[in-house]
């Protein structure tokens, strides 16, 4: 694939890079990241040719935002597009009560859940006040979901509906940003702002992947029917799909269980059948199916970016991809990407 190559988001005149950034590693997830590593990597990011930018207030409790704004402060505004994310408000705690859990070293502050219209509004103003910046591109309402909310979700999600809704909309209607939609670990919650509201895109972090394409069933054709692309986020569920099988592997944010194991190991021999990567599977995967505009995969170093980018462009034979349906690892009916040139298939 071609960095180069841009991905239409949904209806909106946003072009993106296939290839995205996400800020989730250098906001300390589970590990610290150095503030000159991450404005290290970021940049990378941007020399490399990526121009899309993903982060949200939870990541690091505004870390991700401070240092992804760092990072691009003097680089021209109208060459790379920032998303970021509504739902969480921050407020300031001592530094002794700050409890990022998974995030290893964060900003003096917690945040507490609010989709309604004025808390949507106050959050995109405090994001762009840490960015350092006059606009976000891609606002996205972020994580209402079973993991956030348990079985409320839905009781959620119609709150957000009546209220917070109507100041997403009402933003990209004065151009205040040019796109909307949700970010989100679940497809049930996507499925359901897609019939409920008019969204531009989705940001699915783990669901439509080498390993996942349950969001074929019912999901993606109404995202083909009302014009809605996705950003895939996470494309390595948590890390197996870079690891693979070996070695204490992580799934969804946790670790993989045997089958999950199983799984991966069945497409790891297809891997060495055609001297195919199984991250460069895991990148150019998603990107086959055309309502998918972008997939962006977190870094946490330049040299993490150098190997996305590697990935990223690894011929791949249509071999390959016919093998794994051919054994059950693909779903029939998911798009697969084209031979590329040099290939054959």
């Amino acid at each position: 694939m071609n960095i180069n190559e841009l991905g239409r988001l949904g209806s909106s005149d946003l072009r993106v890079t296939r290839l995205g950034f996400g800020c989730v590693p250098i906001a300390n997830l589970y590990s610290i990241v150095s503030d000159e590593e991450s404005l290290a990597t970021v940049r990378a990011a941007y020399d490399a040719g990526i121009r899309l930018f993903d982060t949200a207030p939870q990541y690091g409790h505004g870390l991700g935002e401070h240092r992804l704004g760092d990072a691009l402060r003097w680089h021209p505004r109208d060459k790379y597009l920032v998303s970021t994310k509504v739902g969480r408000l921050l407020r300031p705690v001592p530094p002794e009560r700050a409890d990022g859990k998974q995030f290893k070293q964060i900003l003096p502050f917690m945040y507490d859940f609010d989709y309604s219209y004025d808390a949507v509004m106050r959050s995109l103003e405090d994001s762009l006040n840490r960015l350092g910046m006059h606009k976000t591109d891609i606002l996205l309402v972020h994580d209402i979901d079973s993991w956030s909310h348990g079985d409320r979700w839905p009781d959620v999600l119609d709150a957000f509906m009546s209220s917070g809704y109507r100041a997403l909309c009402k933003l990209r209607d004065e151009g205040v940003v040019a796109a909307i939609g949700g970010g989100m670990n679940f497809v049930e919650p996507c499925q359901q702002m897609a019939l409920r509201g008019d969204f531009d895109c989705f940001l699915l972090a783990g669901r439509y992947t080498l390993l996942e394409q349950g969001a074929i069933d019912e999901f993606l054709p109404i995202c083909e029917q009302k014009d809605i692309s996705l950003m895939i986020g996470g494309p390595f569920n948590s890390g197996i799909l870079v690891t693979g099988s070996a070695l204490n592997p992580h799934y969804n944010y946790a670790p993989a269980d045997a089958a999950v194991v199983e799984r991966v190991r069945r497409i790891e021999k297809v891997c060495a059948n055609h001297s195919v990567p199984l991250p460069a599977a895991a990148l150019q995967f998603p990107l086959a199916h055309p309502n998918v505009a972008a997939v962006v995969p977190g870094a946490r170093s330049t040299a993490e970016i150098q190997s996305n980018m590697r990935w990223v462009a690894h011929p791949i034979p249509q071999e390959f991809w016919n093998e794994l349906q051919a054994e059950g690892l693909l779903r029939d009916e998911v798009p697969i990407p084209e031979a590329p040139m040099g290939t054959t298939g």
